[in-house]
């Protein structure tokens, strides 16, 4: 047996003990991960520079900090989420209990990406636990001091039999992908998330797949420009553009194309020096398989800004490229990199047009200070989700789900979402052995008079939040009285 296989039967023979159907035993487990989280900044920072040259503080701004807060509103929240959900009724089934019960799935797989990999890992696995599964936790192995920092210590802290960490490559996580589970969430590209859909289809096993895209940046033209550039220099550049959420692209129209490189080009040297390979805030291409990537779509455009680069070191400058072919090298796939490519159209109608021929991205980034046209843009565009005016910040919102749509991805998570996601809501109705005259008109033989009855029974909703307590009562007696009179003569 492998040691995979044997990681899941693990997590699986303790699911069965039923552990986890105790509220305070997830909410122990999510107060030793959070404490986890605050006693080993140390260790996390160290893996993150090693793997990414993430800075002492970056590492919680865009790492740890939005764990603190997911974990913090799980524990607050979850008696409320677990309990059972009361649900309109119609008139067939007023005396009765009937509600919404969640419950958990069962054991979780949890394969994470390298890019952000305690944020992108451990936000869905607090999700697993809130909703009383077991998980079994797969790091990526690109980003490998991570993963052994996860491997080392995350047993210290969570049971290790349910939340087992299975550190290793391609071979690993094919033998995992073998085995059963409950449900797959996957952080990745869409080439490994049709691999992990195959696998999962075996046993008919739900996924969720967190995926990415070509996220297109409309800008326009009657906006605070200086305001504009320096949030988009910030989301493309951030984690040296490794960022599933990051602006791929620019459309612009061309009167303010050099404007937009002149004022994105001042951020960079504000924010990263005029030497950013010497700054601590500016990070590094995780491998040079990725360097050699990213430098290849550099191909056919033309440089405005940056393009220095050294592969032994997996720098590549913040990079801006002009007068962007639709059909150039760069717009092909997802750049996952410093590229900034700008694409020039003429208008909002272009920039609907260009963006509905191409894949539906994880974001769509509009900046503008006219409602219509943002209003315009959501109406006619489809994307994962929108932010207007910024850039990254929604991922920070937990009460929004955050998850993608078409090739960016299913299924949403973050806070409620998650929970809910990796959650079976059952559907329950709790009748009594009475009234059985009621039932008479369900029963053969059927006529027209029991139709309409069944007709006005079923497709009457009741919404017990807006009537007061003497109104049901009134109606029930009503009810009950007719329908006795009816069915029991």
């Amino acid at each position: 047996m492998s040691r995979e296989q044997k990681a899941v039967e693990r997590a699986r023979k303790a699911f069965l003990t039923g552990r986890t159907k105790s509220l305070d035993y997830r909410i122990t487990q999510l107060k030793n991960l959070l404490r986890f989280v605050n006693e080993r900044q140390k260790e996390i920072a160290e893996g993150l520079k090693k793997d990414l040259s993430k800075s002492e503080f970056g590492t919680p701004l865009y790492e740890t900090l939005g764990i603190e807060s997911e974990i913090n509103q799980a524990v607050s929240k979850l008696k409320d989420w677990a309990a059972p959900r009361p649900v309109t009724k119609n008139l067939l089934t007023i005396t009765d209990q009937v509600y919404i019960q969640p419950e958990p799935l069962g054991v979780v797989l949890v394969i994470g990406a390298w890019n952000y990999p305690w944020a992108v890992t451990i936000q869905p696995l607090i999700g697993a636990i809130a909703a009383g599964n077991a998980a079994v936790i797969k790091p990526s192995e690109v980003s490998a001091h991570t993963a052994k920092v996860m491997e080392d210590l995350l047993p210290l802290y969570l049971d290790k039999e349910l939340y087992p960490v299975v550190t290793g490559g391609v071979t690993e996580t094919q033998e995992l992908l073998r085995q059963r589970f409950d449900h797959i969430f996957y952080t990745g590209n869409g080439t490994v998330a049709k691999i992990i859909m195959e696998a999962a289809a075996k046993h008919l096993t739900p996924v969720t797949l967190e995926l990415g895209g070509k996220s297109p940046c409309y800008i326009d033209k009657n906006c605070d420009l200086a305001v504009a550039c320096r949030r988009i220099t910030w989301g493309k550049y951030t984690n040296c553009g490794q960022t599933c959420i990051a602006p791929d692209f620019i459309l612009c129209e061309p009167s303010i194309q050099d404007k937009v490189i002149e004022e994105i080009k001042k951020n960079i040297k504000d924010f990263y020096t005029e030497n950013p390979k010497a700054c601590q805030d500016y990070g590094r291409i995780i491998n040079q398989r990725h360097f050699k990537r990213v430098m290849a779509m550099l191909e056919g455009s033309t440089i405005a800004v940056g393009g220095e680069n050294d592969e032994s070191d997996c720098y590549i400058a913040p990079t801006i490229l002009r007068d962007v072919k639709p059909d150039a090298k760069v717009m092909q796939d997802e750049i996952f990199g410093p590229l900034l490519p700008i694409i020039t159209v003429s208008g909002a109608d272009e920039a609907i047009k260009f963006m509905n021929q191409r894949e539906k991205p994880l974001v769509m980034y509009v900046f503008s200070q006219d409602k219509k046209l943002i209003n315009r843009m959501i109406a006619e565009t489809s994307s994962g989700g929108v932010l207007a005016n910024d850039c990254l910040i929604h991922f920070s919102v937990s009460t929004l789900p955050f998850g993608g749509v078409g090739n960016s991805g299913m299924g949403s998570y973050h806070g409620q979402f998650s929970f809910d996601r990796l959650s079976h809501l059952r559907g329950c109705l709790i009748k009594q052995l009475k009234m059985e005259g009621v039932n008479k008109m369900r029963y053969p033989p059927h006529t027209a008079e029991k139709l309409g009855w069944a007709r006005f029974l079923i497709l009457k909703q009741v919404d017990f939040g807006s009537l007061g307590r003497l109104a049901l009562l009134a109606l029930l007696v009503v009810f009950v009285a007719v329908m006795l009179q009816r069915y029991t003569d």
